[in-house]
């Protein structure tokens, strides 16, 4: 099922989406936790409201401002209280017809917002480093 830009909580996947780029940005390059990555921003909006929709890796770039698009494979993020929508390698954008989506002018101004509990959950990437323990420890357990 297709979700709407007003239904978008924190924390969602694998959301398929059809906007309307009301902006779109230049591709930059950001340090993130896991080394540099290429994104662009851009805002998007349907009937129902508008969000800023982050591209990152080979989507960076790629939309034009008054294009309406579907998205499949987007996830959400919250930033400063506000949703947020993400698209990255394995999500997928087409260009879709122009009335499927109200123009610039008809979509209204409200964004989806997170709620004051939402706190993000922080995965674990990469390896514990292995721990020895010393060999004065084992012995005084065989004891």
């Amino acid at each position: 099922m297709e979700e709407k830009i007003g239904n978008l909580k924190p924390g969602m996947e694998n959301i398929s989406i059809s906007v309307r780029v009301l902006e779109a940005g230049d591709q930059k390059v950001i340090k993130t936790r896991n080394g540099t990555r290429v994104i662009s921003e851009a805002i998007v909006g349907d009937d129902t409201g508008r969000t800023k929709l982050t591209l990152w890796g080979k989507a960076a770039g790629s939309l034009k401002e008054g294009s309406v698009i579907k998205i499949d494979g987007a996830w959400t993020t919250a930033f400063r209280g506000q949703v947020q929508l993400n698209a990255g390698n394995r999500s997928t954008i087409t260009e879709i017809e122009d009335n499927a989506i109200p123009s610039a002018q008809e979509i209204p101004e409200n964004s989806p917002t997170a709620p004051d509990t939402y706190r993000p959950r922080r995965e674990f990437r990469g390896r514990r480093p292995f721990r020895r323990r010393e060999e004065s420890e084992e012995e005084e357990e065989e004891e």
